[in-house]
């Protein structure tokens, strides 16, 4: 009776083993088909990104310049063969661009936009001056330096573009100063002498803007 269960045991075991291995087999198979099914799809998606400049008909003439020496002089690149497809003379013989103070330059200096922007940077500066002696009075160091510094990069290039006359280059310089010296002192907290440099800077760049 014993040998007779054992029996039936083994042989329903062996009946589920093949069909475990078969899905196991068939999870594989499936698994192994994707992979190639995508690796084809890349495959293909990279061959359609090929470059259109590959299928260039052979003997096909260049549509451009190269350094200024190769091309057909017909298009407007960089200079086209010494600037042989432009009616003025350019910048240099690799620019499309007109030289420095003729009428078709890119740049003309001193222009209203450029005086505009450079004003404006003064004005804002003016602002931000103004907060330098309630700074002072509360003794916040880290504001007066940053006020002096996260702006002032262009302030001082505008007071320079805009400097003209010997009298307007003396207070640029002066306004420079009063500046660095109300850096300095608000770096050693020496309150009174803080305070004394920021109205000076606020005041001289005050002159400054009323002489443009």
């Amino acid at each position: 009776m014993k040998l007779g269960i054992v029996a039936t045991l083994a042989v329903s075991a062996s009946a589920f083993a093949p069909q475990a291995n078969n899905a196991r087999t068939s999870v594989s198979m499936q698994a192994e088909n994707s992979r190639r099914e995508a690796m084809a799809s890349i495959a293909g998606a990279a061959a359609a990104l090929v470059p259109i400049a590959a299928n260039a008909a052979a003997g096909e003439s260049p549509r451009f310049s190269v350094f200024g020496v190769i091309g057909d002089g017909t298009s407007y690149s960089e200079g086209a063969a010494y600037g042989s497809d432009q009616a003025a003379s350019t910048y240099s013989p690799y620019s499309v661009y007109g030289k420095e103070g003729t009428d078709d330059a890119l740049y003309k200096a001193g222009n209203d936009g450029e005086l505009a922007r450079k004003k404006a940077y003064i004005a804002e500066s003016q602002k931000r001056l103004a907060n330098l002696p309630g700074y002072v009075e509360k003794k916040q160091w880290f504001n007066v330096k940053d006020e002096l510094t996260r702006y002032m990069y262009e302030t001082r290039g505008a007071v320079r573009g805009l400097a003209k006359s010997d009298e307007q280059k003396k207070l640029a310089k002066s306004f420079f100063q009063a500046i660095e010296e109300a850096t300095l002192q608000a770096t050693l907290k020496n309150q009174d002498k803080c305070a004394a440099a920021s109205a000076n800077s606020a005041k001289l760049l005050d002159q400054f803007y009323s002489s443009l």
